[in-house]
């Protein structure tokens, strides 16, 4: 138990500071309407802290196995590492927020792919989308992100507080960009996702489904093509056409006949597929 404790501690603490952020938001924006929002959402909650339960806690020791093989196998050479140290801090930490969601973008692109789309599919089987939604992670997506999305920062030299600082702020802003709200954000969401724009990407359409795939700014989606004005899609349906499952059943969805090779198609395939 006790290799666990220390994941659980910081799963709890992080599981009240924003509940605390979010259940205020939520407060003050539904009001009234705050109870239909709560029973709207209380079953795939309840499945999405499960997921969290497993990701962050259970597995949580495992996960931190390749991470910190990767953290030790990456060596920067010393004069990137250098250049970092002599240049303006929040330069620093901007360009690393950047190129952290470079890489969170491809992978996340990636994951829309026949391939991997069974892992992914788990995240956007959410029909009720909140701030809690950010971690409906099946486990072997979790490890994905794991293994992939850090290791450029390391490759590149960039210091520890400012590779910290970059997933600490990605992270917020995660929960963030999933709470339900009709928010574009004005002309700040043509720099940043916002929630209009995240929810967008959770739509219940797999066309459209295969856009705005960053998760801090909008640059990247901009530069290769994928990102959509959420403007006319205000407060869009989410979900799957395969449908949301329980805890068990999100573990096990990977390994359902309906995604074995040659078996429908994915969010990806269908944009692809409607511009043509």
């Amino acid at each position: 138990m006790e290799l666990f404790a220390p994941h659980a501690q910081v799963t709890l603490t992080m599981l009240a500071l924003t509940g605390t952020v979010f259940g205020v938001l939520a407060l003050v924006v539904k009001r009234e309407a705050i109870g239909a929002a709560i029973r709207r959402v209380r079953r795939e909650f309840s499945t999405n802290l499960g997921l969290l339960f497993v990701n962050l806690v259970l597995l949580a020791p495992l996960f931190a196995l390749p991470e910190g093989i990767i953290g030790d196998r990456i060596v920067a050479d010393a004069a990137l590492t250098d250049f970092w140290s002599r240049q303006n801090e929040l330069v620093v930490l901007a360009l690393a927020i950047l190129l952290f969601d470079l890489v969170v973008y491809w992978r996340h692109r990636a994951e829309h792919s026949r391939l991997l789309w069974p892992i992914h599919a788990t995240h956007h089987a959410d029909t009720a989308l909140h701030w809690l939604s950010v971690q409906r992670k099946h486990p072997l997506s979790k490890l994905l992100s794991v293994v992939v999305d850090i290791w450029l920062l390391f490759l590149l030299g960039f210091p520890q507080w400012a590779v910290a600082g970059a997933i600490f702020l990605r992270s917020w802003w995660g929960f963030f960009i999933h709470a339900d709200v009709p928010w574009t954000l004005g002309a700040l969401g043509k720099v940043l996702i916002s929630p209009a724009a995240h929810r967008l990407h959770h739509i219940r359409d797999e066309a459209l489904m295969g856009a705005n795939f960053g998760n801090t700014v909008t640059l990247w989606d901009r530069l290769f093509g994928t990102y959509v004005d959420p403007a006319e899609h205000l407060d869009c349906e989410t979900g799957i056409a395969e449908g949301t499952r329980g805890l068990l059943g999100e573990l096990g969805r990977p390994f359902e006949r309906r995604y074995w090779p040659g078996k429908g198609r994915t969010p990806l395939t269908a944009q692809v597929e409607s511009a043509r």
